[in-house]
């Protein structure tokens, strides 16, 4: 990460060379950042910039140095080794590639060979480097070692497959520092030395709340989503069978780059047609679903006002659900108990879609695609059951979506776009669109509580102060009538998520309506997106304002303008909050906290986790 220097002081410079090139470096500026500055690649693995994680424990990003008056060159680490004056630095030199090259082969030691079974096959940094260090043996390659480690498939949402794992600990810091959940830690010393969950746990019985934000920074296989591209093929090629899909508003702003395309390009057609073509018998769009559960949420929270009940969480965010239900139960009564658009999506296609179209229910089967691992374990709640059948089937993360149309030999990129044409549930507002990102659910929300207070529409569309990328926004919104103002909050990640949670607890709180997204950035940056190679939420703003630009694009803005909504309530659930609706679009949540302490050694382990360690002067 960049030093940084109080404004207007002028940054000290220190000069040295890297490669026989002349180079001005800032005081403290680690040899790494410097180089990439001059345009200069040095590999790395374990470091990722944009969370501030440098541990140099891969020690793959060795080069040679030299400072005045020590007489020989050294090895050192460049993520976490500054720049001194007077420096001459070799990335390069057969010492450098030598042991550079020796660390991935160390790495690979313990490693799983089989990389074309691996999800991140053609898609890994341990690849590129492996590459680039030009590693063309594995020595010191021990398979009882690769059996002796873990795989943790307890989950149905993620799988942690510690053969694939490098150790570089970056799932530890964005689960610790980025997210405040700490459920992963270091566990082991020397070469049996892993990451694990706290007390031993599971990942099904842990703390971990699924966000997926960990899979995001994976620079291997080692964490990934538990794929059901099979079962869902399973499904589309069986005759009797009547598949129903629907993609978030996320998917089709953060797709199209798999296929070459510029980041945030909107290929909702495109998605439409390739579902076609592979077989899905009925496409639906999730926005559907957001603005039922708009009309719910709204009718909620306006009743829970009347009654002096505040403040009110919202809950389509299922990683926030697990948050809440494991870390802090005593909130639970404060949660929307409105189900989550995808959820509401598939008790329709099981109740009121079939009567519509003379479909057997029991042969329909509903396949959601989401930009979000957390959709996996909420599809799997006893709760969120119709019957005896699960409201969702299954749910295909984006890139599990991407993995599947490849084996179909399908490329969205080369395809027409297709229109949603199912008569009864192809409609969504430019409301339910902007879902996607932060403070989407209160704009949503606000355009159409303000509807069911007056009974006219908000003189304006847009709510520019709900807008905004900080991770806690605070706002006043004016309702009018017997309403009156209501102070409303934005939380996107879970770390200011538990300041907002521990105040209302406190009693300082003074909102009425809090929106609480996970991930940061909201659904666009979800943990079922695709990764980037050493980056994380690089394309967040540009998929931001392509959802924006679907909202102005629609005619119809506000959810409760929705024709089909209307006629679903007509034909279907009597009114919003009816009885019937509540029956079918509303749930409950459980206490299942776990109460952890942490030793000195590992508070010990985590200050040490990420400091700069080396001083070249030495």
């Amino acid at each position: 990460m960049e030093p940084e220097f109080p404004e207007g002081e002028d940054k000290p410079v220190v000069h040295a060379t890297i490669n026989g090139l002349a180079v001005e470096a800032e005081a403290n500026e680690t040899i790494l950042h410097c180089a990439r500055r001059h345009g200069i690649y040095i590999p790395t693995l374990c470091e990722l910039d944009d969370i501030d994680h440098t541990p140099g424990t891969c020690r793959v990003c060795l080069v040679e140095f030299n400072v005045p008056g020590n007489g020989k060159y050294k090895l050192a680490t460049s993520c976490n080794t500054p720049v001194v004056e007077g420096m001459d630095v070799q990335t390069r030199s057969p010492r450098a590639r030598q042991a550079q090259r020796l660390q991935v082969e160390l790495l690979m030691a313990d490693h799983r060979q089989d990389c074309a079974t691996c999800v991140r096959h053609g898609n890994c940094e341990l690849q590129d480097v492996a590459q680039f260090v030009g590693l063309h043996q594995n020595r010191f390659f021990e398979p009882s070692r690769v059996a002796a480690r873990e795989i943790d498939a307890s989950s149905p949402a993620m799988i942690r497959d510690m053969t694939r794992c490098i150790r570089c600990q970056r799932c530890v810091a964005i689960c610790r520092d980025g997210q405040g959940v700490d459920a992963l830690i270091q566990v082991g010393t020397g070469q049996d030395k892993a990451v694990g969950l706290r007390y031993g746990l599971s990942q099904k019985e842990s703390t971990c709340v699924t966000c997926g934000q960990c899979v995001l920074v994976c620079p291997t296989g080692a964490l990934g989503e538990r794929d059901e591209t099979d079962k869902v093929l399973d499904m589309i090629y069986d005759p009797d069978i009547v598949t129903v899909f629907q993609f978030a508003p996320a998917v089709r702003v953060a797709f199209g780059e798999e296929f070459g395309l510029p980041p945030g390009t909107n290929v909702q057609g495109q998605i439409i047609t390739a579902l076609k073509r592979i077989g899905a018998d009925i496409v639906l769009d999730t926005n559907f679903g957001a603005d039922l559960v708009i009309m719910e949420e709204s009718a909620e929270l306006l009743k829970r006002l009347h009654a002096g009940k505040r403040p009110t969480f919202t809950s389509c965010c299922p990683a926030w659900i697990n948050f809440a239900e494991r870390h802090y139960p005593e909130i639970l009564s404060y949660l929307s108990s409105t189900k989550s658009p995808m959820q509401s999506m598939g008790v329709i296609c099981k109740t009121y879609l079939p009567q519509k179209m003379g479909v057997d229910p029991k042969k329909v089967r509903t396949v959601a695609i989401m930009p979000c691992t957390a959709k996996k374990d909420e599809a799997t709640r006893l709760q969120l059951q119709l019957d005896g059948m699960a409201e969702i089937d299954t749910v295909l993360t984006t890139r599990e979506f991407a993995r599947l149309l490849r084996r179909e030999g399908i490329n969205i990129a080369r395809l027409e776009p297709s229109p949603f044409d199912n008569p009864y549930m192809s409609e969504f507002s430019g409301a339910g669109a902007i879902f996607g990102t932060t403070g989407g659910v209160m704009e949503a929300a606000v355009r159409t509580m303000y509807y069911v207070a007056n009974g006219k529409e908000y003189d304006r569309i847009e709510f520019e102060q709900l807008r905004g990328f900080d991770g806690v926004r605070a706002a006043t919104v004016d309702m009018g009538g017997s309403i009156g103002e209501v102070r409303v909050a934005m939380c996107h990640g879970l770390r200011p998520t538990r300041q907002i949670v521990e105040d209302v607890l406190a009693g300082k709180s003074a909102f009425d309506f809090i929106e609480v997204m996970a991930c940061p950035g909201g659904c666009v940056d979800g943990g079922g997106n695709l990764r980037s190679k050493k980056a994380y939420m690089p394309n967040a703003q540009k998929r931001r304002a392509t959802l924006y630009n679907v909202d102005r694009a629609q005619k119809v803005r506000q959810s409760h303008n929705n024709a089909q909504i209307k006629a679903l309530y007509r034909d279907f659930l009597d009114a919003p909050y009816s009885d019937k609706a509540h029956h079918l679009l509303h749930t409950m949540y459980n206490d299942r906290k776990l109460t952890l302490t942490r030793t000195v050694n590992e508070i010990w382990g985590d200050i040490t986790m990420s400091t700069m360690v080396y001083d070249p002067n030495v």
